[in-house]
C-alpha cells in the first residue's frame, strides 16, 4: 500500500516545511488556547460590535488611539431608518471630564458655548466652541440641574437647593419663575422646556432632598422622616428648613407667571425629562426612578407623551417602555430633532454597552443607540448648526455629530 504524500517522513537532518493542513490546525488550536486564557467581561445582552465592551475598554479621550474607519462602533443603526440620521464619517468624542454627576446640557447660539450642570459640586460648567476650553460658569449654582435657553436667548435653571426655576435675565438680573405651588414649596425642579407662546414647561420630583445634590427635608420630612441628618451643614442662612409638601407634578409657567398642575403624580410617578415635538404639538415625559421620601413605587423608567393644545395635554399614552434585548434602559433627559424622533439618554446601570442615548421615531420604534462608558444622564443638539449632540454622562461630557439638527431653541 503506497504512503500518504503529507504522512512521508522527511531525509534525516532536513526540517519540513508546514503544510496547509498544519497550519490550519495550528491556527484553530492557538485560537482556542487564546479564547481560554482572554479575560471575560460580564456583557447583558446580545452581543454586539466590540467597543464599550472590549477589555481593555475603548480609550475616548484625545491620546486614545484612531477608533473610525468610518463609521463609529459605538454608533449603532437597529433600524435601517437610524442611518439618515447618524453621520458616518465622524467619531464620538469624550471634550472634558472632572465633574461628579452631570446634567442639563444647553447651548447658547449667539454665544457658541454649551453649558451643564454639575450638580453635587454646586456649579455650571461652560464649553467654548471656538476653542474647547472648559471653565466655571456659575458657583454657587444652588445645585442647578436642568438647564434651557428660551425664545429671547434668557437662560433657565432649575434648582435643587432652593426648590425653585430661575430665569438669567439679558441685563445680568436674576428672576425667579416659581418656588411653590398652591402655597407650598416645590420639591426640586428638575428639568424644563420653553414654549413659543411664552410659557414654561417644568418637571418637580423629589431628588434634590438628599445630601449629594441639594438639601434633605427638615427633621420629620419625606427624606428625612427619621430626623437623623442636619441639613443646615454646609449651607447659607436660611437652607434647609423646607420638607417635601408636593406630589411630583408637572407644571406650566404662563406668560403672565402663574403656575398651573398640568400633569399630576398619578400620570407620571416622579417625572424627569421633557420635551416637545418640533410642531408643539406633543409633550414626552420620562418616569424615572423613584426617590427620597417616595412611600409609593416611584417612576416607571418610561416615556410618556401627551397631546398639546392651549396649554393643556390630553390623550396620555406609554411612548416606550425603554426595554432594549431585555436590558431595561431608564430614560433620564429627552430631547427631539426636526423630523419628530425621540433622542433619550439611558441608564443601564451594571448593563455593558447600554449605557448611553437611545433614539425613537415618532410611533416609539427603536432606530439606533449610541454606546458611552458611562450613564448619560442629559443630553441635547448644539453647534452653530445644531448638528452635534453633547452628552452629559455621569463625570464626563461627550459629543458626536449627527445627520440631523436639533428641534427648539436649546
Amino acid at each position: 500500500m503506497s504512503q500518504r504524500k503529507d504522512c512521508t517522513l522527511p531525509p534525516p537532518g532536513v526540517v519540513p516545511a508546514p503544510s496547509r493542513r498544519w497550519l490550519v490546525g495550528a491556527l484553530a488550536t492557538g485560537a482556542a488556547a487564546a479564547s481560554i486564557m482572554r479575560p471575560a467581561l460580564a456583557q447583558t445582552g446580545p452581543v454586539g460590535p466590540p467597543t464599550t465592551i472590549t477589555n481593555p475598554p475603548r480609550d475616548f479621550g484625545p491620546g486614545g488611539a484612531p477608533t473610525t474607519y468610518f463609521a463609529d462602533p459605538d454608533v449603532i443603526a437597529v433600524d435601517p431608518a437610524f442611518n439618515g440620521l447618524r453621520q458616518g464619517n465622524t467619531a464620538i468624542h469624550r471634550l472634558w471630564t472632572g465633574a461628579q454627576w452631570m446634567e442639563g446640557p444647553a447651548w447658547n447660539s449667539v454665544g457658541r458655548y454649551l453649558i451643564w450642570s454639575d450638580i453635587p459640586n454646586n456649579r455650571q460648567m461652560r464649553w467654548l466652541e471656538d476653542d474647547g476650553r472648559v471653565s466655571t460658569f456659575r458657583m454657587p449654582s444652588n445645585n442647578s440641574n436642568g438647564n434651557t435657553f428660551d425664545f429671547q436667548g434668557r437662560q433657565i435653571s432649575c434648582e435643587h437647593l432652593m426648590r425653585r426655576v430661575v430665569r438669567y435675565e439679558l441685563d445680568g438680573s436674576a428672576t425667579v419663575l416659581a418656588d411653590s405651588f398652591d402655597g407650598k414649596r416645590l420639591n426640586s425642579p428638575n428639568d424644563a422646556v420653553a414654549h413659543p407662546d411664552g410659557s414654561v414647561w417644568f418637571t418637580d420630583p423629589p431628588y434634590g432632598g438628599q445630601l449629594y445634590e441639594g438639601a434633605p427635608d427638615v427633621a420629620g420630612g419625606a427624606s428625612n422622616a427619621a430626623g437623623l441628618l442636619n441639613p443646615r451643614l454646609g449651607q447659607p442662612p436660611g437652607i434647609g428648613l423646607w420638607r417635601r409638601e408636593l406630589p411630583t407634578n408637572v407644571y406650566r409657567i404662563d406668560p403672565g407667571g402663574k403656575v398651573e398642575m398640568v400633569i399630576a403624580e398619578a400620570q407620571v410617578p416622579d417625572p424627569n425629562g421633557l420635551c416637545f415635538s418640533p410642531d408643539y404639538k406633543r409633550l414626552y415625559v420620562a418616569s424615572t426612578g423613584r426617590g427620597p421620601g417616595d412611600t409609593g413605587p416611584g417612576g416607571k423608567g418610561d416615556v410618556q407623551v401627551f397631546d398639546v393644545a392651549n396649554g393643556k395635554v390630553s390623550n396620555q399614552r406609554v411612548f416606550s417602555d425603554f426595554m432594549i434585548d431585555g436590558v431595561k434602559c431608564g430614560p433620564d433627559g429627552v430631547k427631539c430633532d426636526v423630523q419628530g424622533n425621540l433622542w433619550a439618554s439611558s441608564n443601564a446601570r451594571g448593563s455593558v454597552g447600554y449605557s448611553g442615548v437611545t433614539t425613537w421615531s415618532p410611533e416609539g420604534k427603536l432606530l439606533g443607540r449610541i454606546r458611552l462608558p458611562e450613564v448619560c444622564g442629559n443630553l441635547c443638539f448644539g453647534g452653530p448648526k445644531r448638528n452635534r449632540l453633547f452628552m452629559a454622562a455621569s463625570q464626563s461630557l461627550y459629543a458626536v455629530y449627527v445627520g440631523t439638527q436639533g428641534a427648539g431653541p436649546a
